[in-house]
């Protein structure tokens, strides 16, 4: 594998972005390391629909893979591994099985940019992302993609603040073996749910979370790095008066294990106020169900008073069955999250659905 030779890039193509007109892409001011070592690619990497894309020959020559390209398809090998993708396309084929891509391979100037954990995953390596100091770590040969350096805890927001924040999951200073831990705590009163803001580790996850005026739930969508993190929740009481609560838990690099299935109501299903949520999940997990018609955002779901919510542990076999009841109006919008955390690693599943009120 070629040895990283360069420290840390912090630099716009601003220029080349004038040059090449709206199809170009800003380059992303991060680090980029392999097994803890800085590494840089020229052109630097840039971000498109959330993702970060690198240049095609840096990061399969980097993971130790070769690669060839021609006509638009990119065949690469390294590590026991076959992968084709191909310029455009949002489908690419590992080891002979075809796989989705979130957003396909493109071409800026002279260069081909490949999505990295896409491709990175594909060759055997490990990502994680540290949002708080920007850097990308990857891990080849099972070492673990560890940051360079820890998130600095965050700040309270100053001013009066209520600690009505119990319950907490991960517990205060706790160990999990779960890479990718449900995380979540309750309101001792009600708060307003639309003013909660939930931070990971200097990163705002609200949007990803599900928040009603009891609690919150955060599943989160990748495996956490195997440090201790710290989580902040922050907002409003129903009175008007602030709150705010900050603690922190480790996690570990057990892999996401947990699974979730919800067999009804089936996504988009037209339900009374009444309904039945059935599902399976790992054996005696803990099922946290919220469903509700205020507040449903395009990415996350953030409820009302009129939220309903429970919680129920699924039985020696993982099925679990619970009803709902909502004060709804017909034709309104439904909301249903439904979170499964196994009761030994502390792994989190999550399901989301919309439905329709009869």
């Amino acid at each position: 594998m070629h040895a990283p030779i360069v420290a840390r890039h912090f630099v716009m193509a601003l220029a080349t972005c004038v040059a090449l007109g709206a199809s170009c892409v800003p380059a992303l001011a991060i680090e980029i390391t392999v097994n803890g070592q800085p590494t840089t690619f020229n052109p630097p990497p840039i971000e498109r629909a959330g993702r970060v894309f690198v240049p095609l020959r840096g990061v399969f020559e980097s993971l130790g893979a070769s690669v060839v390209y021609s006509g638009g398809v990119i065949n690469a090998t390294g590590n026991g591994r076959t992968i084709s993708l191909t310029i455009g396309s949002t489908t690419a084929t590992v080891n002979g099985q075809s796989q989705a891509l979130d957003v396909a391979p493109f071409i800026v100037g002279a260069s081909t940019y490949v999505p990295l954990r896409f491709v990175s995953e594909a060759l055997g390596a490990s990502v994680n992302f540290d949002a708080a100091h920007q850097i990308v770590a990857l891990a080849t040969s099972g070492q673990p993609a560890a940051p360079v350096s820890q998130p600095a805890p965050v700040a309270a927001p100053p001013g009066p603040a209520q600690r009505i924040v119990t319950g907490h999951q991960p517990r205060r200073d706790g160990s999990v073996l779960s890479g990718r831990p449900t995380i979540s705590a309750n309101f001792a009163q009600p708060v307003d749910p639309q003013s909660v803001h939930l931070v990971l580790d200097g990163r705002d996850v609200s949007e990803l979370a599900t928040i009603s005026s009891s609690g919150f739930i955060y599943a989160p969508p990748s495996p956490l790095q195997p440090i201790q993190h710290t989580a902040m929740v922050s907002g409003n009481v129903a009175n008007g008066g602030p709150f705010t609560d900050t603690w922190q838990f480790t996690t570990g690099q057990q892999a996401p294990a947990n699974t979730l299935e919800v067999t009804a109501p089936a996504w988009g299903a037209v339900v009374g106020q009444s309904f039945t949520i059935t599902g399976r999940t790992v054996p005696n997990a803990h099922v946290h169900i919220v469903a509700g018609t205020a507040g449903v955002g395009s990415n996350g779901f953030n409820f009302g008073a009129t939220t309903y919510v429970a919680d129920i542990t699924a039985d020696p076999h993982g099925y679990f069955s619970q009803q709902a009841t909502l004060q709804t109006v017909s034709g309104a919008s439904i909301g249903l999250t439904v979170t499964s955390t196994d009761p030994v690693s502390n792994d989190a599943a999550e399901k989301r659905l919309r439905l329709t009120a009869q």
